[in-house]
């Protein structure tokens, strides 16, 4: 089943001049171990294309549960020289959440979808 990250997370970014960082956190920790499974860095780069250059490094934190990933961006996209619209990339976090993942039905039917506020 494919499924969109912002179904069973959420994200925040933060900026560090040419770095970008994206937490991924899963609304229900059951979906910790499948994150770790299906976010790997080389999908995330490639998602995340048009910002992001070179490698993309992830950082596990088990006993929270997140994961952190770690963006180079190119020399002219950097916090106070970026002539993108959101020159601080708050916006990326909104980005990663589109990445669709696929997970196995059995995995889904056992896990289920975590309950949102839809406000």
């Amino acid at each position: 089943m494919k499924i969109a990250l912002h179904e069973v997370a959420h994200s925040r970014a933060g900026d560090k001049g040419q770095l970008i960082t994206l937490s991924l956190i899963p609304y229900d920790p059951a979906w910790y171990p499948v994150l770790c499974e299906l976010a790997q860095p080389a999908r995330i780069g490639a998602h995340l294309r048009d910002r992001v250059v070179g490698d993309v490094v992830r950082y596990e934190m088990p006993k929270l549960p997140a994961l952190t990933f770690v963006c180079s961006r190119a020399g002219s996209d950097s916090v106070t020289t970026s002539l993108h619209v959101d020159g601080h990339g708050k916006t990326m976090s909104s980005a990663l959440l589109e990445l669709e993942i696929d997970v196995p039905d059995e995995q889904v039917r056992a896990l289920g979808l975590p309950q949102r506020w839809d406000g």
